[in-house]
């Protein structure tokens, strides 16, 4: 099954999921122009706030538009980086936080594999109103299963690709992330590896997303997390300055 992207869709994404904060920035900026007019106060001031309030709300839809409409991420050609766009996997896991838009794509590339796709959104760890909005338009793979973060169904190295793209940071504790790579590696055949695509917390992201950036997690953090799962290997390949390719091995 071919999907094809709106144009768009990505920033219009980020829109819909995100929207509470958009409303009370808007809120917010036109409490300052309204208090700006009843009560005049420092120009200077004025203008550094507004700038600022515009800068926080337009910055990461241009960036949103960049990454998920106009950079190939949905065309998945960032797979040569990993070594593996001419791989012949048997079995492919991709693991989501309940939205899914990458698992028909997937399947059209390893149209010879087989693909099972789990989701962990589990509503009482894992709370944010953007996920649980995506949640709500999800094109739904068929068979995908509910799993928790520690047990995923399938046999010890029994997986030649595990797939988290976009989707682990919605594991907030860092014990869990652990707990969840631990099943991941159990899964992995020797020779298999785990591909997470992740926004990190660093200084782009920062540039991008200002305090949102906080909703992601740093590239040492998650190069603990792996290594305290067991994984031998992990390498990072920027896509684009704002998303990292992690390739991990057993």
């Amino acid at each position: 099954m071919e999907i094809k992207r709106r144009k768009f869709q990505g920033v219009l994404n980020i829109l819909s999921f995100n929207r509470h904060f958009y409303i009370f920035g808007v809120i917010a900026l036109l409490l300052v122009v309204i208090s700006q007019v009843l009560m005049p106060w420092s120009a200077t001031l004025f203008w550094i706030i507004i700038l600022a309030f515009l800068y926080g709300l337009l910055m990461p839809l241009i960036v949103s538009a960049y990454v998920y409409d106009f950079s190939g991420y949905y065309n998945f050609d960032w797979l040569k980086k990993t070594g593996i766009s001419n791989s012949s996997p048997d079995l492919i896991l991709n693991i989501n936080a309940g939205f899914d838009e990458t698992s028909f794509i997937l399947k059209d590339h390893f149209p010879q594999a087989t693909l099972k796709v789990f989701d962990f959104y589990n509503p009482e760890q894992h709370t944010e109103h953007a996920i649980i909005r995506a949640r709500k338009v999800s094109l739904l793979f068929p068979d995908t299963r509910q799993i928790t973060t520690d047990l995923i169904p399938l046999p010890d190295k029994s997986v030649d690709i595990i797939f988290l793209l976009s989707a682990a940071h919605e594991i907030r504790s860092q014990q869990e992330k652990i707990v969840f790579l631990k099943e991941c590696y159990r899964l992995c055949k020797p020779t298999g590896k785990v591909i997470m695509v992740e926004h990190l917390r660093d200084l782009p992201n920062f540039m991008a997303f200002s305090i949102g950036f906080t909703h992601f997690f740093s590239r040492g953090v998650w190069q603990k997390a792996f290594e305290a799962a067991g994984f031998s290997s992990f390498s990072e390949t920027k896509f684009t300055p704002f998303m990292s390719i992690f390739n991990c091995c057993p």
